[in-house]
């Protein structure tokens, strides 16, 4: 959580990334000239209809291992039905061997039949699966299913040897077209890469180097381009609206260390560490995120209600006329939005406000106004922002125009945080990153906190800030 402030640059000064500077992430695809004429379907994962049905088809192949009086349709059935709902989701590039996936499949397969044993075993006791059985069940759907899904991937892998996926690169020209040549040089991945997106030329190019927004969109639709591969650490934050643009018109977008296995990830394209981008976080869970921001903000600010009037007659008497403190913050998509807090301290000017991190004389706070601010109290009239849709309950803490320029130039991967609705709280905030600590470790939390998001992570870090909201560590 943050309160009125903002830097001569609190925390670790920034690391040299060797890269240009970013920019504040500007409104969706005005940054890059970049519009495909002709928009196609975005390009999906393979369908997950033939795995599916090599996966019915394996438990089908395991129920004769049952005795007529439990070849019952009914638990046949939830034979099946256990071993589809028990399926990872696959987003491997582009299509995973059987080998590397033999352990999981067996292992869904056996926690489906003990799952089996043991509603037997509790409900039909006369009927309970013996040891025999389940090991020879457990052996022929396991075979039938690892013979089934390795036909569905060998013909997956024989489609794309002929038709392979066409990609453009984006990085420094140099460790683009090296990750390029290794790529193909493995055409079992699956992927060609057709073009260069750098900068300028490094003089060594065996792939043409596409340097502006044109010869991108000229790229993108005469060979068909349905991956684009992020090579270099900052190109994800400086490249951001393009990359947006690319994943609009079909493009599916990988993220490749092109340097070290840094990735704590099976993923790998031909050798190199990788993992798959969603560029619309915002979209994905967006209904459930915004119920739940819904359900627990109106909630709260019910119950809270008369605490609130209390702390504002309290501030009303102590410190003057104008308890609501009003400013104007950077939310998703760069789009601002006015931020409600208590006022616990009166800044000279708004100039002053607005630029400066750590307002003057803050430290004559009233008692009672520093106890709102260590015990981050002052926050609770966010809970409007987030019932209004300017917030949300958790995210990247919002941040005043003139830091986010600041930051967004000094630090590669600030303007990415914009890609999701600001919280009230977030990951870096329970890492304890709030107030004067290093804006490089909050940007990669946050960025974190959104590439792996989902709801039951925002509703641990609403519990882990719950029990932790009195701690004196300020906002």
């Amino acid at each position: 959580m943050t309160a009125e402030r903002t830097v001569p640059s609190p925390g670790v000064p920034p690391r040299d990334h060797g890269s240009s500077p970013v920019s504040v992430m500007p409104p969706r695809g005005t940054a890059t000239g970049f519009r495909s004429s002709a928009p196609r379907r975005p390009a999906r994962p393979a369908s997950p209809v033939p795995l599916l049905v090599a996966d019915g088809a394996a438990a089908l192949a395991g129920a004769p291992a049952l005795t007529d009086a439990q070849r019952q349709p009914l638990l046949v059935t939830l034979l099946i039905v256990m071993s589809l709902l028990l399926r990872r989701r696959d987003g491997r590039p582009p299509v995973p061997g059987l080998l590397e996936e033999l352990p999981a499949v067996c292992g869904r397969i056996a926690v489906a039949w003990l799952a089996l044993a043991a509603l037997l075993a509790a409900y039909r006791p006369e009927h309970a699966l013996s040891l025999r059985t389940v090991l020879t069940g457990l052996a022929l759907h396991a075979a039938a299913g690892c013979a089934l899904r390795g036909a569905v991937h060998a013909r997956r892998r024989a489609a794309l040897l002929r038709h392979p996926h066409t990609a453009l690169v984006l990085g420094p020209a140099a460790t683009a077209q090296r990750v390029a040549a290794a790529v193909l040089r493995h055409p079992r991945c699956g992927v060609r890469p057709v073009g260069i997106v750098a900068e300028q030329p490094d003089g060594t190019e065996s792939l043409p180097v596409l340097t502006t927004p044109e010869e991108v969109e000229r790229a993108v639709i005469q060979n068909g381009v349905r991956a684009v591969l992020a090579v270099h650490p900052s190109v994800r934050a400086e490249q951001e609206p393009l990359l947006r643009a690319l994943a609009e018109s079909g493009c599916v977008v990988w993220e490749v260390d092109a340097d070290c296995p840094s990735y704590a990830t099976r993923e790998r394209l031909a050798g190199f560490s990788c993992r798959r981008l969603d560029m619309s976080p915002a979209r994905r869970g967006s209904a459930a995120k915004r119920t739940l921001d819904i359900l627990v903000s109106g909630t709260l600010l019910l119950l809270v209600s008369p605490l609130l009037l209390a702390f504002a007659v309290a501030l009303r008497i102590s410190d003057g006329p104008g308890v609501v403190f009003r400013q104007e913050r950077i939310g998703r998509n760069g789009e601002p939005f006015t931020l409600l807090k208590f006022r616990t301290h009166r800044p000279v000017d708004e100039h002053e406000s607005a630029t400066r991190w750590s307002v003057a004389n803050e430290n004559e706070m009233r008692w009672f106004c520093r106890m709102l601010r260590r015990t981050s109290l002052d926050e609770l009239l966010q809970l409007w922002n987030v019932l209004r849709g300017d917030m949300s309950l958790v995210g990247p803490r919002p941040e005043r125009p003139y830091f986010v320029a600041q930051f967004g130039q000094t630090y590669p991967g600030y303007a990415v945080r914009h890609r999701m609705r600001t919280g009230i709280t977030g990951l870096a905030q329970i890492h304890g990153l709030r107030g004067d600590t290093s804006i490089e470790d909050r940007c990669r939390f946050d960025n974190a906190y959104i590439d792996d998001w989902s709801l039951w992570q925002d509703v641990c870090i609403l519990l882990r800030t719950a029990a932790t909201v009195v701690r004196p560590t300020g906002s």
